[in-house]
Protein backbone atom coordinates (compact mmCIF):
# COMPACT_ATOMS: atom_id res chain seq x y z
CA UNK A 1 0.00 0.00 0.00
CA UNK A 2 2.92 2.40 0.67
CA UNK A 3 4.50 1.50 -2.40
CA UNK A 4 1.40 2.08 -3.88
CA UNK A 5 1.46 5.81 -3.16
CA UNK A 6 4.91 6.05 -3.80
CA UNK A 7 4.29 5.60 -7.22
CA UNK A 8 0.92 8.00 -7.38
CA UNK A 9 3.12 10.31 -5.67
CA UNK A 10 6.44 9.80 -8.97
CA UNK A 11 2.99 9.91 -11.15
CA UNK A 12 1.44 13.09 -10.30
CA UNK A 13 4.52 15.15 -9.64
CA UNK A 14 6.56 14.15 -12.95
CA UNK A 15 6.99 16.32 -15.69
CA UNK A 16 6.12 13.82 -18.34
CA UNK A 17 2.46 13.74 -16.50
CA UNK A 18 0.22 15.57 -18.93
CA UNK A 19 -1.82 17.14 -15.53
CA UNK A 20 1.41 18.35 -13.75
CA UNK A 21 2.02 20.01 -16.90
CA UNK A 22 -1.13 21.40 -17.22
CA UNK A 23 -1.08 22.50 -13.80
CA UNK A 24 2.45 24.01 -13.20
CA UNK A 25 2.88 25.97 -16.55
CA UNK A 26 0.76 28.72 -15.28
CA UNK A 27 3.25 29.28 -12.60
CA UNK A 28 5.87 29.48 -14.46
CA UNK A 29 4.45 32.03 -16.83
CA UNK A 30 3.53 34.44 -13.52
CA UNK A 31 6.41 36.18 -13.25
CA UNK A 32 6.92 36.99 -16.47
CA UNK A 33 4.03 38.25 -17.21
CA UNK A 34 4.14 40.50 -13.57
CA UNK A 35 7.61 41.36 -14.33
CA UNK A 36 6.75 42.95 -18.37
CA UNK A 37 3.85 44.65 -16.58
CA UNK A 38 6.57 46.39 -14.19
CA UNK A 39 8.48 47.40 -16.71
CA UNK A 40 6.17 48.64 -18.68
CA UNK A 41 4.89 50.90 -15.84
CA UNK A 42 8.24 51.77 -14.64
CA UNK A 43 8.50 53.65 -18.23
CA UNK A 44 5.24 55.30 -18.50
CA UNK A 45 5.53 56.72 -14.84
CA UNK A 46 8.99 58.34 -15.53
CA UNK A 47 8.44 61.26 -17.08
CA UNK A 48 5.67 62.05 -14.38
CA UNK A 49 8.02 61.10 -11.61
CA UNK A 50 10.25 64.24 -13.14
CA UNK A 51 7.52 66.35 -13.72
CA UNK A 52 6.56 66.21 -10.38
CA UNK A 53 10.15 67.01 -9.29
CA UNK A 54 10.40 69.61 -11.01
CA UNK A 55 7.07 70.95 -10.22
CA UNK A 56 8.42 70.55 -6.37
CA UNK A 57 11.75 72.37 -6.76
CA UNK A 58 9.96 75.10 -8.78
CA UNK A 59 7.32 75.86 -6.18
CA UNK A 60 10.41 75.26 -3.43
CA UNK A 61 12.18 78.09 -5.67
CA UNK A 62 9.23 80.58 -6.17
CA UNK A 63 8.43 80.36 -2.31
CA UNK A 64 11.88 80.93 -1.46
CA UNK A 65 11.68 84.12 -3.49
CA UNK A 66 8.63 85.44 -2.58
CA UNK A 67 9.58 85.04 1.02
CA UNK A 68 13.14 86.99 0.06
CA UNK A 69 11.58 89.54 -1.68
CA UNK A 70 8.82 89.82 1.45
CA UNK A 71 11.65 90.04 4.24
CA UNK A 72 13.79 92.57 2.67
CA UNK A 73 11.54 94.95 1.90
CA UNK A 74 10.71 97.73 4.45
CA UNK A 75 6.74 97.67 4.55
CA UNK A 76 6.57 93.91 5.51
CA UNK A 77 4.79 93.32 8.92
CA UNK A 78 7.51 91.72 10.61
CA UNK A 79 10.17 94.73 10.52
CA UNK A 80 7.65 96.70 12.95
CA UNK A 81 5.43 94.57 14.67
CA UNK A 82 8.03 91.39 15.24
CA UNK A 83 11.27 91.96 15.03
CA UNK A 84 11.34 95.05 17.39
CA UNK A 85 9.54 92.98 20.15
CA UNK A 86 11.46 89.93 19.84
CA UNK A 87 14.16 91.91 20.19
CA UNK A 88 12.80 93.42 23.70
CA UNK A 89 12.20 89.72 24.40
CA UNK A 90 15.06 88.16 24.07
CA UNK A 91 17.50 91.12 24.67
CA UNK A 92 16.30 92.56 28.24
CA UNK A 93 19.56 94.72 28.11
CA UNK A 94 19.01 97.39 25.53
CA UNK A 95 22.68 97.83 24.74
CA UNK A 96 22.39 94.68 23.86
CA UNK A 97 19.63 94.22 21.67
CA UNK A 98 21.18 97.73 19.91
CA UNK A 99 24.83 95.44 19.47
CA UNK A 100 22.70 92.63 18.21
CA UNK A 101 20.98 94.50 15.62
CA UNK A 102 23.73 96.04 14.30
CA UNK A 103 25.74 93.01 13.64
CA UNK A 104 22.69 91.55 12.02
CA UNK A 105 22.36 94.30 9.88
CA UNK A 106 26.08 94.08 8.92
CA UNK A 107 25.87 90.39 8.05
CA UNK A 108 22.79 90.40 6.03
CA UNK A 109 23.69 93.15 3.92
CA UNK A 110 26.65 91.77 3.59
CA UNK A 111 24.82 88.81 2.06
CA UNK A 112 22.63 90.91 0.09
CA UNK A 113 19.40 89.88 2.93
CA UNK A 114 19.12 93.06 4.21
CA UNK A 115 16.08 95.02 4.51
CA UNK A 116 15.58 97.62 1.60
CA UNK A 117 13.15 100.07 0.42
CA UNK A 118 11.17 98.64 -2.49
CA UNK A 119 7.98 101.20 -2.57
CA UNK A 120 7.00 102.53 -5.82
CA UNK A 121 5.33 105.62 -4.28
CA UNK A 122 8.71 107.20 -4.53
CA UNK A 123 8.69 107.87 -7.91
CA UNK A 124 4.57 108.99 -7.79
CA UNK A 125 2.89 111.50 -5.46
CA UNK A 126 3.90 114.86 -4.44
CA UNK A 127 8.11 115.86 -4.71
CA UNK A 128 9.38 115.63 -1.18
CA UNK A 129 13.11 116.08 -2.72
CA UNK A 130 15.01 118.68 -0.76
CA UNK A 131 18.23 120.73 -1.73
CA UNK A 132 20.65 120.84 0.87
CA UNK A 133 24.33 122.23 0.66
CA UNK A 134 24.17 122.18 -3.39
CA UNK A 135 23.05 118.55 -3.37
CA UNK A 136 19.15 117.48 -4.27
CA UNK A 137 18.66 114.88 -1.79
CA UNK A 138 16.09 112.48 -2.57
CA UNK A 139 13.87 112.77 0.50
CA UNK A 140 14.14 114.96 3.80
CA UNK A 141 14.52 112.82 6.40
CA UNK A 142 17.86 111.18 8.14
CA UNK A 143 19.11 108.60 11.05
CA UNK A 144 20.55 110.57 13.81
CA UNK A 145 24.00 109.23 15.38
CA UNK A 146 23.79 106.88 17.83
CA UNK A 147 22.24 103.81 15.62
CA UNK A 148 25.99 103.23 14.26
CA UNK A 149 28.60 104.55 16.47
CA UNK A 150 31.32 102.94 14.62
CA UNK A 151 30.43 103.55 11.11
CA UNK A 152 29.99 99.90 10.77
CA UNK A 153 26.75 99.79 8.57
CA UNK A 154 26.08 103.39 6.82
CA UNK A 155 25.33 101.76 3.66
CA UNK A 156 22.15 98.96 5.26
CA UNK A 157 21.31 102.64 7.14
CA UNK A 158 21.08 104.28 3.32
CA UNK A 159 19.23 101.14 2.24
CA UNK A 160 16.51 101.80 4.77
CA UNK A 161 15.75 105.11 2.22
CA UNK A 162 17.19 107.59 4.74
CA UNK A 163 19.11 110.74 2.43
CA UNK A 164 20.88 111.36 5.64
CA UNK A 165 22.67 108.97 7.72
CA UNK A 166 25.09 109.99 10.64
CA UNK A 167 27.63 108.07 11.84
CA UNK A 168 29.36 108.01 15.19
CA UNK A 169 30.24 110.23 17.51
CA UNK A 170 33.50 109.83 17.32
CA UNK A 171 36.41 110.42 19.49
CA UNK A 172 40.06 111.04 18.62
CA UNK A 173 41.39 108.07 20.81
CA UNK A 174 39.44 105.03 21.82
CA UNK A 175 37.66 105.08 24.88
CA UNK A 176 35.17 102.54 26.40
CA UNK A 177 32.33 104.97 27.36
CA UNK A 178 30.33 105.02 31.12
CA UNK A 179 29.95 102.10 32.82
CA UNK A 180 27.51 99.19 32.03
CA UNK A 181 24.30 99.36 31.77
CA UNK A 182 23.94 102.74 30.30
CA UNK A 183 20.67 102.10 28.47
CA UNK A 184 17.59 101.92 29.35
CA UNK A 185 14.21 101.20 27.66
CA UNK A 186 10.78 102.91 29.04
CA UNK A 187 8.72 100.81 26.35
CA UNK A 188 5.22 102.21 27.22
CA UNK A 189 5.75 105.71 25.93
CA UNK A 190 8.33 104.84 23.58
CA UNK A 191 11.33 106.07 25.23
CA UNK A 192 14.72 105.85 25.74
CA UNK A 193 17.06 106.88 28.07
CA UNK A 194 21.42 106.23 27.71
CA UNK A 195 24.14 107.69 28.75
CA UNK A 196 26.86 105.59 26.38
CA UNK A 197 29.53 108.69 27.42
CA UNK A 198 30.52 108.54 23.64
CA UNK A 199 32.17 104.95 23.78
CA UNK A 200 34.20 105.08 20.31
CA UNK A 201 36.63 102.95 18.72
CA UNK A 202 38.68 106.19 17.93
CA UNK A 203 39.11 108.44 14.54
CA UNK A 204 41.92 106.37 13.39
CA UNK A 205 39.70 103.11 13.03
CA UNK A 206 36.66 104.70 12.11
CA UNK A 207 38.94 106.27 8.89
CA UNK A 208 39.99 102.84 8.40
CA UNK A 209 36.83 101.75 7.95
CA UNK A 210 35.12 104.45 5.57
CA UNK A 211 38.75 104.30 3.53
CA UNK A 212 38.07 100.40 3.28
CA UNK A 213 34.27 101.64 1.98
CA UNK A 214 35.79 104.06 -0.57
CA UNK A 215 38.18 101.74 -1.61
CA UNK A 216 35.55 98.85 -2.52
CA UNK A 217 33.11 101.73 -4.59
CA UNK A 218 35.98 102.70 -6.44
CA UNK A 219 37.27 99.25 -7.47
CA UNK A 220 33.16 98.89 -8.38
CA UNK A 221 33.56 101.47 -10.62
CA UNK A 222 36.86 101.36 -12.02
CA UNK A 223 38.24 104.62 -10.16
CA UNK A 224 41.12 105.02 -7.42
CA UNK A 225 40.13 106.49 -4.43
CA UNK A 226 41.80 109.84 -4.89
CA UNK A 227 39.20 109.86 -8.01
CA UNK A 228 36.38 108.95 -6.21
CA UNK A 229 36.76 111.61 -3.07
CA UNK A 230 37.58 114.06 -5.97
CA UNK A 231 33.81 113.41 -7.70
CA UNK A 232 34.37 111.71 -11.09
CA UNK A 233 32.34 108.86 -9.64
CA UNK A 234 28.95 111.76 -10.11
CA UNK A 235 28.60 110.87 -6.47
CA UNK A 236 29.04 112.40 -2.93
CA UNK A 237 32.54 111.18 -1.76
CA UNK A 238 30.87 110.65 1.53
CA UNK A 239 27.55 108.48 1.07
CA UNK A 240 29.09 107.05 -2.51
CA UNK A 241 24.87 107.50 -3.59
CA UNK A 242 23.11 110.16 -5.55
CA UNK A 243 20.91 112.18 -3.37
CA UNK A 244 22.34 110.89 -0.05
CA UNK A 245 25.19 112.63 2.12
CA UNK A 246 26.83 110.91 4.99
CA UNK A 247 27.35 112.60 8.35
CA UNK A 248 30.32 112.26 10.12
CA UNK A 249 30.04 113.49 14.24
CA UNK A 250 33.37 114.20 16.21
CA UNK A 251 33.49 114.46 19.99
CA UNK A 252 36.21 115.57 22.51
CA UNK A 253 37.72 112.37 24.59
CA UNK A 254 36.41 112.34 28.49
CA UNK A 255 39.77 112.44 29.49
CA UNK A 256 40.79 116.21 27.86
CA UNK A 257 39.80 118.74 30.35
CA UNK A 258 37.00 120.82 29.03
CA UNK A 259 38.72 124.35 30.89
CA UNK A 260 41.23 123.74 28.76
CA UNK A 261 40.20 125.06 25.09
CA UNK A 262 43.47 124.58 22.95
CA UNK A 263 43.22 120.84 24.36
CA UNK A 264 39.62 120.65 23.52
CA UNK A 265 40.50 121.85 20.34
CA UNK A 266 43.38 119.33 19.59
CA UNK A 267 40.51 116.83 19.54
CA UNK A 268 38.52 118.17 17.06
CA UNK A 269 41.37 119.00 14.65
CA UNK A 270 42.56 115.62 14.53
CA UNK A 271 39.16 113.97 14.31
CA UNK A 272 38.69 116.44 11.15
CA UNK A 273 42.37 115.44 9.87
CA UNK A 274 41.51 111.52 9.77
CA UNK A 275 38.23 111.75 9.11
CA UNK A 276 36.90 114.89 6.92
CA UNK A 277 38.00 112.82 3.40
CA UNK A 278 35.34 110.64 3.92
CA UNK A 279 32.33 112.77 5.18
CA UNK A 280 30.14 114.80 3.35
CA UNK A 281 29.47 116.79 6.86
CA UNK A 282 31.06 117.17 9.73
CA UNK A 283 28.89 117.32 12.69
CA UNK A 284 30.63 118.96 15.80
CA UNK A 285 29.15 117.83 19.52
CA UNK A 286 29.47 119.92 22.17
CA UNK A 287 25.54 118.57 22.99
CA UNK A 288 26.54 115.29 24.65
CA UNK A 289 24.69 115.22 28.45
CA UNK A 290 27.02 112.30 29.22
CA UNK A 291 30.19 113.78 28.82
CA UNK A 292 31.24 115.88 31.85
CA UNK A 293 31.52 119.29 31.01
CA UNK A 294 30.94 119.09 27.26
CA UNK A 295 27.99 121.24 26.91
CA UNK A 296 29.94 124.09 28.78
CA UNK A 297 31.45 124.03 25.69
CA UNK A 298 28.56 125.98 23.99
CA UNK A 299 29.43 128.86 25.68
CA UNK A 300 29.73 131.76 22.62
CA UNK A 301 33.90 132.11 23.62
CA UNK A 302 34.76 128.23 23.54
CA UNK A 303 32.53 127.47 20.97
CA UNK A 304 33.69 130.27 18.33
CA UNK A 305 37.14 128.96 18.75
CA UNK A 306 36.16 125.08 18.73
CA UNK A 307 34.19 125.90 15.52
CA UNK A 308 36.23 127.91 13.93
CA UNK A 309 39.57 125.66 14.10
CA UNK A 310 37.44 122.90 12.69
CA UNK A 311 36.25 124.69 9.50
CA UNK A 312 39.83 125.99 9.19
CA UNK A 313 41.23 122.27 9.11
CA UNK A 314 38.46 121.03 7.27
CA UNK A 315 38.91 123.55 4.66
CA UNK A 316 42.61 121.53 4.32
CA UNK A 317 40.79 118.22 3.30
CA UNK A 318 42.95 116.20 0.91
CA UNK A 319 40.18 116.50 -1.91
CA UNK A 320 38.59 119.26 -4.47
CA UNK A 321 34.88 119.83 -2.53
CA UNK A 322 35.61 120.28 1.26
CA UNK A 323 33.21 118.82 3.78
CA UNK A 324 30.59 121.17 5.03
CA UNK A 325 30.17 121.80 9.29
CA UNK A 326 27.61 121.64 11.26
CA UNK A 327 27.27 121.75 15.19
CA UNK A 328 24.79 120.02 17.03
CA UNK A 329 23.03 121.83 20.03
CA UNK A 330 21.24 120.72 22.96
CA UNK A 331 17.53 120.98 23.85
CA UNK A 332 18.32 121.75 27.44
CA UNK A 333 20.28 125.08 26.21
CA UNK A 334 16.93 126.81 25.13
CA UNK A 335 17.74 130.69 27.11
CA UNK A 336 17.53 133.06 24.92
CA UNK A 337 21.08 134.77 25.77
CA UNK A 338 22.53 130.94 24.72
CA UNK A 339 20.71 130.48 21.71
CA UNK A 340 21.71 134.25 20.86
CA UNK A 341 25.74 133.53 22.12
CA UNK A 342 25.47 129.67 19.73
CA UNK A 343 24.25 131.79 16.87
CA UNK A 344 27.09 133.94 17.09
CA UNK A 345 29.50 131.68 17.29
CA UNK A 346 28.20 129.93 14.42
CA UNK A 347 28.30 133.26 12.05
CA UNK A 348 31.46 133.69 13.72
CA UNK A 349 33.18 130.67 13.23
CA UNK A 350 31.74 130.05 9.25
CA UNK A 351 29.48 126.56 10.24
CA UNK A 352 27.15 125.64 7.47
CA UNK A 353 24.63 124.79 9.98
CA UNK A 354 22.80 123.72 12.90
CA UNK A 355 21.61 120.37 14.35
CA UNK A 356 18.48 121.45 16.55
CA UNK A 357 18.11 118.73 19.36
CA UNK A 358 19.71 115.88 21.28
CA UNK A 359 19.07 114.21 23.89
CA UNK A 360 17.49 115.82 27.31
CA UNK A 361 18.34 116.18 30.84
CA UNK A 362 14.79 116.98 32.24
CA UNK A 363 12.43 114.25 32.72
CA UNK A 364 9.31 116.93 33.52
CA UNK A 365 7.04 116.73 30.86
CA UNK A 366 8.53 113.49 28.79
CA UNK A 367 4.94 111.44 29.96
CA UNK A 368 2.17 111.99 28.30
CA UNK A 369 -1.23 113.21 30.45
CA UNK A 370 -3.57 110.44 31.34
CA UNK A 371 -0.21 107.69 30.22
CA UNK A 372 0.40 105.70 33.13
CA UNK A 373 4.25 103.64 33.18
CA UNK A 374 4.77 100.94 35.14
CA UNK A 375 7.03 100.88 38.54
CA UNK A 376 9.52 99.91 36.83
CA UNK A 377 9.30 102.18 34.06
CA UNK A 378 8.68 104.90 36.98
CA UNK A 379 12.20 103.86 38.55
CA UNK A 380 14.00 103.56 35.47
CA UNK A 381 12.94 106.80 34.20
CA UNK A 382 15.07 108.46 37.49
CA UNK A 383 18.41 106.85 35.90
CA UNK A 384 20.92 109.38 35.18
CA UNK A 385 21.80 110.39 31.06
CA UNK A 386 19.92 111.83 28.24
CA UNK A 387 16.22 110.71 27.09
CA UNK A 388 14.49 110.79 24.07
CA UNK A 389 11.50 109.67 23.05
CA UNK A 390 8.27 111.31 21.42
CA UNK A 391 7.41 113.60 23.81
CA UNK A 392 10.37 115.57 22.31
CA UNK A 393 8.94 117.07 19.53
CA UNK A 394 7.27 119.85 20.67
CA UNK A 395 10.33 121.19 22.06
CA UNK A 396 12.02 120.25 19.14
CA UNK A 397 9.89 122.33 17.12
CA UNK A 398 9.98 125.28 19.11
CA UNK A 399 13.42 124.97 19.26
CA UNK A 400 14.17 124.56 15.53
CA UNK A 401 11.50 127.67 15.11
CA UNK A 402 13.83 130.44 16.90
CA UNK A 403 17.24 128.80 15.84
CA UNK A 404 15.60 130.15 11.99
CA UNK A 405 14.54 133.39 13.50
CA UNK A 406 18.08 133.99 15.12
CA UNK A 407 19.67 132.89 12.18
CA UNK A 408 17.73 134.94 9.71
CA UNK A 409 18.49 137.55 11.98
CA UNK A 410 21.09 139.88 9.95
CA UNK A 411 22.35 141.17 13.26
CA UNK A 412 24.53 138.19 13.48
CA UNK A 413 25.39 137.88 9.96
CA UNK A 414 28.78 139.26 9.48
CA UNK A 415 29.11 142.53 6.88
CA UNK A 416 30.88 141.93 3.48
CA UNK A 417 33.89 143.36 4.68
CA UNK A 418 34.49 141.22 8.07
CA UNK A 419 33.94 137.97 5.35
CA UNK A 420 36.45 138.86 3.08
CA UNK A 421 39.07 139.38 6.09
CA UNK A 422 38.02 135.89 7.56
CA UNK A 423 37.94 134.38 4.24
CA UNK A 424 41.56 135.65 3.29
CA UNK A 425 42.86 134.86 6.80
CA UNK A 426 41.82 131.20 6.51
CA UNK A 427 43.13 130.86 2.89
CA UNK A 428 46.44 132.56 4.02
CA UNK A 429 46.46 129.61 6.55
CA UNK A 430 46.05 126.99 4.57
CA UNK A 431 48.57 128.50 2.07
CA UNK A 432 50.97 128.26 4.70
CA UNK A 433 50.73 125.01 5.75
CA UNK A 434 50.00 122.97 1.97
CA UNK A 435 51.40 125.72 -0.50
CA UNK A 436 49.27 127.65 -3.01
CA UNK A 437 46.11 124.98 -2.76
CA UNK A 438 43.27 128.02 -3.36
CA UNK A 439 43.17 128.27 -7.06
CA UNK A 440 45.65 130.81 -7.22
CA UNK A 441 49.37 130.73 -8.67
CA UNK A 442 52.56 132.34 -6.14
CA UNK A 443 52.28 135.54 -9.05
CA UNK A 444 48.72 135.51 -9.81
CA UNK A 445 47.22 138.49 -7.80
CA UNK A 446 44.18 137.90 -5.93
CA UNK A 447 40.91 139.49 -6.36
CA UNK A 448 38.73 140.90 -3.37
CA UNK A 449 34.60 140.08 -4.04
CA UNK A 450 32.69 143.04 -3.97
CA UNK A 451 29.90 141.33 -4.21
CA UNK A 452 26.87 142.52 -1.78
CA UNK A 453 25.22 139.59 -2.51
CA UNK A 454 23.88 137.93 0.95
CA UNK A 455 25.31 134.87 2.56
CA UNK A 456 24.57 131.55 2.41
CA UNK A 457 21.68 130.72 4.68
CA UNK A 458 22.53 128.54 7.45
CA UNK A 459 21.25 124.93 7.45
CA UNK A 460 18.68 123.19 10.35
CA UNK A 461 18.70 119.81 10.59
CA UNK A 462 15.93 118.90 13.32
CA UNK A 463 15.83 115.63 15.73
CA UNK A 464 14.14 114.88 18.90
CA UNK A 465 10.63 113.24 19.13
CA UNK A 466 10.17 112.97 15.41
CA UNK A 467 8.22 109.74 14.57
CA UNK A 468 6.02 110.34 11.38
CA UNK A 469 5.39 111.93 8.47
CA UNK A 470 3.11 114.26 9.82
CA UNK A 471 5.66 115.16 12.80
CA UNK A 472 8.73 115.39 9.51
CA UNK A 473 6.82 118.18 7.81
CA UNK A 474 6.20 120.12 10.88
CA UNK A 475 9.44 120.04 11.40
CA UNK A 476 10.26 121.18 7.94
CA UNK A 477 7.12 123.70 7.89
CA UNK A 478 8.89 125.55 11.30
CA UNK A 479 12.23 125.83 9.32
CA UNK A 480 14.13 122.38 9.39
CA UNK A 481 15.55 120.98 6.36
CA UNK A 482 15.81 117.39 7.19
CA UNK A 483 14.13 116.18 9.84
CA UNK A 484 16.27 112.94 11.67
CA UNK A 485 15.16 110.08 13.26
CA UNK A 486 16.43 107.89 16.34
CA UNK A 487 14.02 106.57 19.20
CA UNK A 488 11.38 106.33 16.27
CA UNK A 489 13.66 103.63 14.13
CA UNK A 490 14.18 101.84 17.44
CA UNK A 491 10.77 101.28 17.79
CA UNK A 492 9.07 101.49 15.04
CA UNK A 493 11.66 99.06 12.81
CA UNK A 494 13.66 99.27 9.84
CA UNK A 495 10.70 100.28 7.45
CA UNK A 496 10.15 103.58 9.93
CA UNK A 497 11.62 105.36 7.17
CA UNK A 498 9.79 104.23 4.15
CA UNK A 499 6.26 104.42 6.63
CA UNK A 500 7.18 108.05 7.06
CA UNK A 501 7.63 109.30 3.49
CA UNK A 502 4.74 107.86 2.92
CA UNK A 503 2.78 109.47 5.34
CA UNK A 504 4.37 113.19 3.99
CA UNK A 505 3.25 112.70 0.46
CA UNK A 506 -0.24 111.72 2.03
CA UNK A 507 -0.41 114.61 4.24
CA UNK A 508 0.77 116.53 1.41
CA UNK A 509 -1.78 115.22 -1.64
CA UNK A 510 -4.83 115.89 1.24
CA UNK A 511 -3.60 119.17 1.83
CA UNK A 512 -3.67 120.49 -1.92
CA UNK A 513 -7.00 118.71 -2.42
CA UNK A 514 -8.28 120.67 0.51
Amino acid sequence: MAYSHRIARRFFTSPANPLSTSRQAPLQLRPRIATRHASTSSTDSLPISRLRTILFATSIAVSGGIIYVYTTDTRAFVHRYVVPPLLRLVYPDAEEAHNAAVSSMKTLYSLGMHPRERSPFTSTGPDISVSVYGSQLANPIGISAGLDKHADIPDALFALGASIVEVGGCTPRPQDGNPKPRMFRIPTIDGLINRYGLNSRGADAMAQRLRERVRRFAKSVGLDEASVLDGEAHVPPGSLLPGRLLLVQIAKNKETDERDVEAVKRDYVYCVQRLARYADVLVVNVSSPNTPGLRDLQAVEPLTRILGAVVEEARKADRKEKPRVMVKVSPDEDEDTQMEGIVQAVWSSGVDGVIVGNTTKRRAGMVPPKVNITPKEQVTMTEAGGYSGPMMFDKTVDLVKRYRNLLDRPSFQPTEKEKVVADEAVDASITAIEGTITGFSENEPKTSSTSTQPPEQKVIFATGGITNGRRALEALNAGASVAMVYTGLVYGGAGTITRMKSEMKEEMSAEKKA
